[in-house]
């Protein structure tokens, strides 16, 4: 690839940041945060008002899941085909309002599940996988730390979003908690993006140089026929499973070890900052050292939070560490599947194979809250599972090393 093919990081972030801002605000306000941050601290209120317990309750993110399952793949090849910019200006706003419809719940589990069906069916549009098809092609030289940057908004969204929430329950309860923050997305992220996301045309005389020719890589028929494909979408599914159930139970981890919900309201805030931190760090470690290398370590780090969780009595000092540790390695993953579709499979149909991994991916995070809260119903605590997934991340995050070197392609005139 030429220089004029390789804009300094300087010139691409002068010319992308509007891009990256505008992912952060759909991200941060989308199915991949709003959810997960926040169905810790409803899921009390819900169990209190019609008596559902915290694994029926936890079943809604299975629900979602499954429509990312669907979702995410069509989304991720209809952007190959019309654009980030036309999707995510429809779902966000249908989203936000969807979630907000929330509130009218009457006690019929059958009626939550339905709704939260058509919520992730729209929302489904909102991932990671949209947004970062724009960010990825807009940068080469930082993508690694442009990926990061733009994924920071699911942390900000835990520093800023659960103390929010947590005073609205507290205030006015737990049907103004879902309207508060399903407002957020037709509010706030819908006119920012607007305004933000520029895609830019090949045709248009201000495209760079970049533009004006299909980005090289792999089809997804040639993708679905490489090993290393199949190797991230096995490793993934354990991996997403045990990262992601302790996050929207995290609450209900901390008070089975003695942390008192005043002590929580303290600790969990940290999640959204070790996120962005991991998110930034990640980042610029992917720009530098071996993508592989880099995603066993940090993806396999919260096997010690998951040991000090089970241990049955936490110290609020050593419980911020292990949250810490934990959420550092939740700040890498989108970043991580996304840089490695990039540099071993390219960007010719990036959102397409991007969008079949988060499949792998969403399987195993979407499950995980709903096995984390039977189990808990079952036992009273979650320190068997735990102590599991504690083994499992370690194995399973090992496998990237496999992968070998960063693949070339040439661009096609």
């Amino acid at each position: 690839m030429n220089q004029a093919l390789s804009p300094s990081a300087t010139e691409e972030f002068r010319r992308g940041w509007g891009t990256i801002l505008a992912s952060v605000l759909g991200i941060g306000l989308g199915m991949a945060a709003v959810p997960t941050y926040s169905m810790g601290l409803f899921a009390p209120h819900l169990a209190k008002a019609f008596g559902w317990s915290i694994g029926q309750i936890m079943t809604s993110m299975m629900v979602i899941t499954m429509m990312s399952l669907i979702g995410g793949p069509l989304y991720g090849a209809w952007a190959e085909k019309i654009g980030v910019r036309r999707i995510v200006l429809v779902a966000l706003p249908v989203w936000g309002l969807g979630f907000a419809s929330l509130a009218l719940s009457d006690g019929s589990l059958t009626r939550f599940y339905l709704t939260w069906l058509v919520v992730g069916a729209v929302g489904a549009a909102t991932l990671p996988i949209t947004f970062t098809r724009a960010v990825n092609r807009g940068f080469d030289k930082a993508k690694g730390l442009a990926l990061g940057l733009s994924m920071t908004g699911t942390g900000l969204f835990g520093i800023f979003g659960k103390p929010l929430l947590a005073w609205v329950l507290a205030a006015y309860g737990w049907r103004m908690g879902f309207i508060v923050l399903g407002m957020m997305p037709v509010l706030v992220a819908t006119p920012l993006v607007a305004l933000l996301l520029r895609e830019e045309k090949g045709t248009s005389p201000a495209a760079p140089v970049a533009e004006l020719i299909e980005r090289p890589g792999m089809t997804v028929p040639q993708a679905l026929r490489d090993w290393r494909f199949w190797l991230i979408a096995v490793a993934l599914v354990p991996i997403s499973f045990a990262l992601g159930g302790p996050v929207p139970n995290l609450e209900l981890i901390l008070k089975d070890g003695g942390i008192t919900p005043e002590q929580a309201l303290t600790i969990t805030p940290l999640m959204g900052l070790a996120s962005i931190m991991g998110r930034l760090v990640g980042g610029w470690l992917l720009d530098r050292v071996w993508a592989p290398l880099v995603g066993t370590v940090l993806l396999s780090a919260p096997a010690i939070s998951f040991w000090y969780f089970s241990s049955g009595t936490l110290d609020v000092a050593q419980a911020r560490a292990a949250v810490f540790v934990l959420s550092f390695a939740l700040g890498i993953e989108y970043d991580l599947v996304a840089f490695l579709v990039a540099r071993y499979f390219g960007l010719k149909r990036y959102s397409a194979i991007y969008g079949l991994l988060y499949v792998c991916f969403a399987a195993g995070a979407g499950f995980a809250p709903m096995v984390f809260g039977r189990n808990h119903d079952a036992s009273g605590n979650f320190h068997g599972i735990l102590m599991q997934c504690a083994g499992v991340l370690v194995v399973s995050s090992l496998a990237f090393l496999a992968l070998g070197k960063y693949r070339r392609f040439e661009a096609e005139a």
